[in-house]
């Protein structure tokens, strides 16, 4: 494998434009966050790749509406979400399917959920989204499959005993719903 070397002469004014692409590990907290409103969100340059397209059938199973309008601009609307019991199979394709569960705790007061899946890229522990959510007023009963329930989600001073991006994303999504402090 050969490295890939640019090189910048100065001496020109460099002009243009080019259009980032959407990042996977930004738009997945953001699409399941969705989840939290009744009112329609539409959100712009989101991939179209598995991750995206597997956690978008995993939202429709809890009855939103979801819906490609361009390229890669994505409408949801969880004007009828309901409790779910999330497809197994399909939250074993990805590591975000996680992410569903601060949302439709704060809609609905309850959410079952495989074991994600996804990479494997070294240790994942999971135990600190359930420690968070149960700050915020959730219990949890863990055995083959994952059972969140609340009855009504409580602001709270929530500490993460490891570093976690997905933790802390669950945290504040379910803390956006939580009352009080």
């Amino acid at each position: 494998m050969s490295a890939v070397q640019y090189i910048v002469e100065g001496g020109q004014r460099l002009q243009g434009s080019i259009r980032p692409a959407g990042n996977k590990n930004a738009a997945l907290p953001i699409v399941a966050a969705a989840l939290i409103t009744d009112q329609p969100v539409q959100l712009h340059n989101v991939p179209r790749i598995r991750d995206i397209e597997t956690l978008v059938e995993l939202i429709r199973t809890t009855g939103a509406d979801c819906e490609w309008n361009g390229e890669n601009s994505l409408r949801i609307h969880a004007r009828d979400v309901r409790a779910a019991d999330l497809d197994p199979e399909m939250c074993a394709r990805i590591r975000a399917s996680i992410l569903l569960a601060a949302p439709l705790l704060a809609r609905c007061g309850t959410v079952t959920l495989s074991p994600p899946g996804g990479d494997v890229i070294g240790r994942r522990r999971l135990d600190t989204h359930f420690h968070v959510l149960q700050a915020l007023g959730a219990t949890y009963e863990l055995g083959a499959r994952f059972r969140f329930n609340t009855t009504g989600l409580v602001g709270a001073d929530v500490f993460l005993d490891e570093p976690s991006v997905t933790a802390t994303e669950n945290a504040l999504v379910a803390a956006v719903a939580a009352k009080g402090r």
